[in-house]
C-alpha cells in the first residue's frame, strides 16, 4: 500500500509519466476497435433479453425446500417441452422461474404441476404474463431516457466547462463506456432486465463524475497556457490526468467492492439471485467507466486541441526553449502542482 501511495505522489509531481496523451492514438485505436467489435458481436450474436423485453410467463414459488435449477427447470419441461424455462433463486425458500409465451391452459398446468413438484401450497404458486407489446414500451422508454440523458449532460458540460470540445470529448467517453458495456452483455450472453438498465444508468452518473473530475484538474493546468513556457500544452493535460489517475483508482475500487460484495457474497452465498442484474451491471460498467476517462476521453481532450494556433504556438515555444537550453524535448521534472 505504501509503494501504491509513493508512486501517486510521483505521478502528482511529475517524477513519474503514464504517457496518456503522448500515446493517445494507440489508446484511441484501442478504443476504437473495442468499440467496433462492441457493434458487430450484437449484430451476429444479439442480447440475452429478459422477459420485461421479449414478453413471456413468469412464475413465482416460495417456502421450496430445493433453489436448484435442474429441479424447477425440469418441472416446467416435462410439462410443456420447449418452453425455454429459467430459474432463478429469489430467496433460500423461493425460486422464480421465466418461460416463453404460454398459453392460460399451459399455465395451468405448469403451475399444478409446480405446486405438486415442490409439494407446497397452492397459494405459493402465483403466475404473470408479460405480452411482447409491453416490452417494446419499456424498450422506447429505455432509449428516449437515454438520448435525454446525454444530451443534458452535454449541453451541461459545455456550460460547465465553457468549452465545447471538452464536453465532445466527455460524450465520446461516454458512448465508449456505452456501446462495450453492451458488447460484454452481448458476448457474455448476460440477460438484459429493466433492474441491468437501471445499473446501467447509474454507471453513466459514474462516468462523468470520474470525467468531470480528470478534467477539473486538466482545465486547472492549462489556465493561462499561453503563458508557460515550463510544459507544453499536451504535456500539461497529461500531467493533470497523472494528477487524478490515484484518485480515479481508489473511487472505483471503493465504488466497486460493495458491489462485488453484493454480487459475489450475496448472490453466492446468500442465493439471493435477484440482485444479479443490478449489481452485475454496476460492476462491469464502472470499471469501462474508470478506464473510459483514462484512456480515451482525456487523450481525445488534448488531441482535439492539438492543431489550434495558440496550442500549437505555445508547443513551439516550449521546444524552442528546451532546443535553447539544450535539453531537446524531454520536459523538466514538477515537484508542485502547475
Amino acid at each position: 500500500m505504501k509503494r501504491f501511495f509513493a508512486w501517486g505522489n510521483r505521478l502528482h509531481n511529475g517524477e513519474t509519466s503514464i504517457p496518456f496523451v503522448g500515446k493517445a492514438k494507440l489508446w484511441l485505436t484501442i478504443a476504437g476497435i473495442a468499440v467496433l467489435l462492441s457493434v458487430l458481436v450484437p449484430l451476429v450474436a444479439g442480447f440475452n433479453f429478459g422477459i420485461a423485453f421479449k414478453g413471456g410467463s413468469q412464475f413465482q414459488v416460495d417456502h421450496v425446500t430445493d433453489t436448484s435449477a435442474p429441479k424447477g427447470e425440469g418441472i416446467v419441461n416435462d410439462v410443456v417441452s420447449g418452453s425455454e424455462p429459467r430459474l432463478t433463486p429469489t430467496s433460500d425458500t423461493g425460486v422464480q422461474i421465466e418461460t416463453s409465451q404460454l398459453s392460460d391452459p399451459e399455465m395451468q398446468e405448469v403451475r399444478d404441476a409446480l405446486v405438486k413438484g415442490y409439494d407446497v401450497k397452492v397459494e405459493d404458486v402465483t403466475s404473470t404474463f408479460v405480452g411482447p407489446e409491453w416490452g417494446k414500451d419499456v424498450t422506447g422508454k429505455m432509449v428516449r431516457a437515454l438520448v435525454i440523458f446525454v444530451a443534458i449532460a452535454m449541453i451541461v458540460m459545455a456550460l460547465y466547462f465553457r468549452t465545447w470540445k471538452m464536453s465532445l470529448a466527455a460524450i465520446v467517453g461516454l458512448v465508449v463506456v456505452m456501446i462495450v458495456t453492451m458488447g460484454i452483455y452481448s458476448v457474455t450472453g448476460i440477460e438484459v432486465t429493466p433492474e441491468a438498465v437501471i445499473g446501467f444508468l447509474t454507471v453513466l452518473s459514474f462516468s462523468l463524475y470520474d470525467t468531470v473530475v480528470v478534467f477539473d484538474k486538466i482545465r486547472e493546468n492549462t489556465t493561462r497556457f499561453k503563458d508557460k513556457r515550463t510544459l507544453k500544452f499536451s504535456e500539461l493535460v497529461n500531467l493533470g490526468v497523472n494528477q487524478t489517475t490515484v484518485r480515479s483508482i481508489n473511487t472505483t475500487v471503493v465504488s466497486v467492492l460493495p458491489v462485488a460484495s453484493i454480487l459475489f457474497i450475496g448472490v453466492i452465498a446468500l442465493k439471493a439471485g435477484t440482485l444479479v442484474d443490478i449489481s452485475l451491471s454496476l460492476f462491469i460498467g464502472m470499471i469501462v467507466a474508470a478506464t473510459s476517462t483514462l484512456f480515451v476521453a482525456s487523450p481525445l481532450y488534448a488531441l482535439l486541441r492539438a492543431n489550434e494556433p495558440a496550442v500549437r504556438k505555445q508547443e513551439e515555444a516550449v521546444r524552442e526553449l528546451r532546443l535553447k537550453n539544450g535539453t531537446e524535448d524531454v520536459p523538466p521534472v514538477i515537484h508542485a502542482e502547475v
